[in-house]
């Protein structure tokens, strides 16, 4: 038996007992770091960027996340460069939750990678499992939406609020409801509406 059988299997996905992980390897170490977090003065910016900088497994640069925040285990979540989550997000890291470059997250959004088994049995003997969650490259998540178990978020994709994705979605779409289902793909059309209205923006700008 492996030093930490529990544990590994987690982190491969397969059933484990969240009772049989060693001490070294639960999740209060980084519970109590995002609790000091938590409690942080909002202004201690610096401060913040420390802590979320220990508590992350990987981090890239210009990074925030807003407190407060909730975490399993903090380590087992990468957060690409220029990454942005809005207050009360959830992040139930008990198999890895990998964010891309220009991720953007609105508030109270859930990433959950935890599951338990559908039969009652079984599931009463406090087996469960983990699959992780992936979002690519320059998505946005809206308020209040759940990333289920083993969902990954292609490149450039939208979820609605309030969407509760079960399963993956395309990279250039857009995505809402519960189940969440393809609402339209993002065309050109997008590309030309918003950089008119920022061409506008820059041109108001330089005459005020």
């Amino acid at each position: 038996m492996t030093k930490d059988f529990d544990y590994e299997q987690m982190l491969r996905g397969e059933l484990y007992l969240a009772s049989g992980i060693q001490p070294e390897n639960k999740s209060i170490h980084g519970q109590k770091i995002m609790q000091q977090i938590n409690q942080e003065p909002l202004e201690n910016i610096d401060k913040i960027h420390e802590l979320e900088r220990e508590l992350f497994g990987q981090v890239g640069d210009h990074f925030h996340v807003t407190p407060p925040f909730y975490v399993d285990y903090g380590r087992h979540i990468t957060l690409g460069n220029h990454f942005y989550a809005n207050m009360d997000c959830i992040f139930l890291d008990v198999n890895r939750i990998t964010f891309g470059d220009n991720v953007m997250v609105g508030p109270r959004v859930g990433f959950y990678t935890a599951g338990h088994p559908t039969d009652p049995e079984i599931r009463n003997t406090q087996l469960e499992f983990g699959l992780p969650i992936t979002v690519e490259d320059n998505v946005w998540v809206g308020a209040n939406a759940t990333i289920l178990p083993g969902v990954t978020i292609g490149e450039g994709a939208i979820v609605a609020a309030g969407a509760v994705v079960t399963k993956d979605v395309s990279s250039r779409t857009i995505v809402g409801g519960n189940p969440a289902r393809v609402i339209r793909k993002l065309s050109e059309q997008d590309t030309t509406k918003w950089t008119e209205l920022k061409a506008q923006y820059e041109a108001k700008k330089s005459t005020h």
